[in-house]
Parts: structure tokens; sequence; C-alpha cells
């Protein structure tokens, strides 16, 4: 165990306390799959505990909804995927709280769980369920739970920087590999592998962008056809489960060498192949097995207002709950396409260091953001930010998307939101590659210009200092 493993462990041990001496607590979560999984984490060790817990799910934790939770009086509240960045509001409102977090702190609280307060970092390091797990872990034996940690930490985009799993997600990992609830492997990266037919994962990849098959249904069936897979098997589609490994090096060997083909650059291609993370005691073929799939799943419950039926998920029910989730699921891809089809048809707006849509009422707020990390496919220059606009209650929700090239090239969209969302009156933040703000209803063409020249220095600070 490392050494900042195990001053987190002490810190949770320190939280853990706190809570123990309370019989009810409040737990407040964030919408997306590390905010499910968190929820997840620590009702299902509050329920072991036999703690009595009520549940509150937010799109941001904001002076309102504090406010709210303030007046309601709770004997304990606990954060879980959120409250860092309000720590000093928390405090003012006399809230008791334990926050278990992973974005940039800002203001200090006296029991806060936090990766980067003991010199680990939030964004790909350890997510806010991989925190909620240590928390679980010293309230009560829960090992078991290590399985949900790892979804949130994929659902949030942990393993993208390093191409895997890395800092105290590794070792969270391990405990789970130790327990048997968990396996990684190499395999092809692409979406769907438990439950998508294999032509539709190729259909679908952006990361790398195939031209000539991202987004091309019968280019990537007659793709198939020349490797001479089939792909039908008892008159439905197979899927990348389905198939013989020697004909899943056929694809990859192709899919390669279709890309040199192409002209696609070689760390592009690398990223076709790598680690993968599977739940060995979720049924194969469904998708809680693979933690890409699972986080999706959890990404189509809270998003559209149903975050009891992800919660409930999280929590082991496989019956209604996860049949509930399917159907959720149906309607939030049908969401993608309709969102990625206006996308199409409207364009984006491009200026030196951004390019940006807005979606008004259009897009759902709460999915506006993973439309605009789809919508690389559809833009002509993949080498600028994506930002996108959508309507919110109380003013404008802002979704920013970068890739690891624009990353390695200084860009950090945590920072740049953050900053600029303040400017204008508003307030923001997230990961470098993946941020959001809210501003104010007038202030989208000052905030884009503004944003616009941040990343560009952003990006000339990179380049003088190479």
């Amino acid at each position: 165990m490392s050494e900042t493993m195990k001053t987190l462990y002490k810190e949770a041990a320190k939280c853990a306390e706190e809570i123990k001496k309370y019989k009810s607590v409040h737990v407040v979560s964030h919408i997306d799959a590390d905010g499910l999984t968190s929820a997840g984490i620590i009702c299902t060790a509050l329920e072991r505990g036999n703690f009595e817990y009520t549940t509150r799910f937010v799109k941001q934790l904001d002076e309102k909804a504090l406010d709210t939770i303030a007046d309601e009086n709770y004997n304990i509240v606990i954060f879980t995927d959120l409250g860092s960045g309000m720590c000093e509001q928390i405090e003012s409102r006399g809230i008791h709280a334990v926050i278990s977090d992973h974005h940039q702190p800002q203001g200090s609280y006296q029991f806060h769980l936090n990766p980067h307060l003991f010199g680990a970092n939030g964004s790909y390091e350890l997510s806010g369920s991989g925190s909620t797990y240590l928390l679980a872990s010293a309230l009560g034996k829960n090992p078991d739970l290590s399985s949900l940690a790892i979804v949130g930490a994929i659902g949030d985009m942990q393993h993208l920087k390093m191409g895997q799993l890395v800092g105290i997600n590794r070792e969270i990992l391990e405990e789970g590999v130790k327990q048997g609830t968990l396996q990684f492997k190499k395999d092809l990266t692409l979406f769907g592998k438990q439950t998508r037919p294999i032509y539709k994962l190729i259909q679908y990849s952006s990361d790398p962008y195939l031209p000539g098959l991202t987004g091309n249904e019968e280019a990537c069936i007659e793709f198939l056809h020349s490797l001479n897979i089939r792909f039908n098997q008892d008159e439905s589609w197979r899927r990348w489960i389905d198939l013989e490994t020697l004909e899943k090096q056929k694809i990859v060997s192709g899919l390669i060498q279709y890309c040199l083909k192409s002209g696609i650059p070689s760390y592009k291609i690398e990223r076709l192949i790598g680690e993968v993370y599977v739940l060995l005691e979720e049924k194969e073929g469904t998708e809680m097995r693979d933690a890409s799939e699972f986080s999706t799943l959890l990404n189509a419950t809270a998003r559209y207002d149903h975050a009891e039926i992800g919660l409930a998920v999280c929590m082991g029910d496989r019956e209604k709950a996860y049949e509930d989730a399917r159907k959720l699921l149906a309607e939030h891809r049908q969401n993608l396409v309709n969102g990625l089809m206006y996308v199409k048809e409207k364009g984006v707006v491009q200026l030196e260091n951004i390019q940006y849509f807005d979606a008004g009422s259009e897009i759902k707020e709460t999915i506006v953001g993973i439309i605009a990390g789809m919508s690389s496919t559809l833009v002509e220059n993949r080498n600028l930010p994506i930002i996108a606009f959508a309507k919110a209650d109380g003013g404008i929700k802002v979704s920013a998307r970068g890739t690891q090239d624009l990353i390695r090239r200084g860009v950090n969209l945590s920072e740049a939101m953050s900053m600029i969302s303040a400017e204008v009156g508003g307030a923001g933040g997230g990961h470098d590659i993946a941020a959001g703000a809210t501003i104010p209803n007038d202030k989208k063409e000052e905030f884009a210009r503004k944003l616009d020249l941040f990343i560009g220095e952003q990006m000339r600070r990179k380049a003088r200092s190479k």
C-alpha cells in the first residue's frame, strides 16, 4: 500500500468516526456516473452498518442547494463527488458534514477526504467514488464495493490520461482483483463490447476517429465482410464477446491496417487497444459486466431525473430497477442521436482556439456535455476543444470537452472554465479534459470570446515552456 493510500485511509478513518456518532445520515451526491456510484457505495455501507439515511442528488452544489440543506437541519451530511469547491459556504451555513470528493478544493473543512489534499491528482488518480470507497472501507468491511469505485472512475474518464487506471485508482482496482470481483485486461477499447453488434462498435468510434467508417453503418458492415467476419448468429447480431479469439485478432489487425492507410498517427492508433475493466460477479452480456457500459447506463438515469433508479442498480437491484434503467438507456441513446443530428444540421462556430454550438432548449442541459464530447465525430477541426451552451434553470449551462492531444498542448479546461465563468458572474470547474460552468443568460458571447483568448494563452504558455 502506498504512503498516499495510507494517509487517505487515515483521513477516511477520522471521517468515519465522526459519522459513527450519528445514526441518521443525509447523503448528497452528483447526478453523473461517479456521483451515483459514490452514493451507491456510501448508502450500501450505511445500510450494512444499520444507519438510517436519506439521499439527495443535485446537478451542482450551489448556494441555493446549500440553503435548502441547511434549512432542513440534518445531524450530519455526507457530500459525495461534490462539496470540495464549497467548503467555506458549507461551514458558514453551519452544516455539519463529511466531504468525500476529488475536485479541486476551495477553502478548507475539518472532515474532508480529497486526494488533492494529500498529494494525489483527483483528475486521474482518484475519483469521487474512489474517495467514497475509502470512506466506506473505514466504516466497515466493504471490499466488494471496489467494483463500483472502478465504474465511477471509468465514468469520470480517469483512465484516459495514462491509458489505464493509475495512482489510488490502481490500488483500489488491485483490491477488487484480490477479492475476485474485478478483472483488467488488454482488449479493444471501442465502446459496447458486451451489448452492441460488432459493426456498431466501429460505427460509433470517436477516439480514434475512423474516417470513412465512423458514423457510416454500411461501410462498417462492408469492412467486416472484407475480413470474412460472420456477424449473424441464430438470427441475432454477434457481439464482441461472442467472437473467437482469432476473429478478434483479425478485426484488430484490420482496423490497424485501415488506420495506417488513412494516415492516422500511430499514437492515435494505439488507443484502439487498452486496458478494460470487467465486473466478474455481473452477468456476461449485460451493461453491468463492463465498467464503461455500466457507467453509461447510470448516466441514463440521473441525467433524466431518475437518480433513484441508478442508485438502486448500484445497490444490487437487477430486476425492476435494471429494467427501468435499460428503458431510460434506450431513450438516452435516442436523445444523443437527436442531439448529434442537431449539431450536424446547425454546425459549430469556430473561433481561433475553440469551437462551440448553442443548443438552446433543443438539448437537455444534463446531456449537452456528452453530446459535446461525441461531436468530435462531426466537426471538421478536431484540434480545438468543443464548447456547448444549453438553457438551464437560472442561466446558461456550459460544457467543455477536450482531448488528450489538447491536454498535451497545454489546455486545462477546468482552469479555463473556472476563471472565465467567474469573470462573467458565473461559476465553473471540473477536470482538465472535461469541465462545466453556469453563466448568466446575457453573457454567452462575452464568455466565448474570453474563453477563446484564455485557451490560446494556455497553449502559448505551454509552447514557451518547451
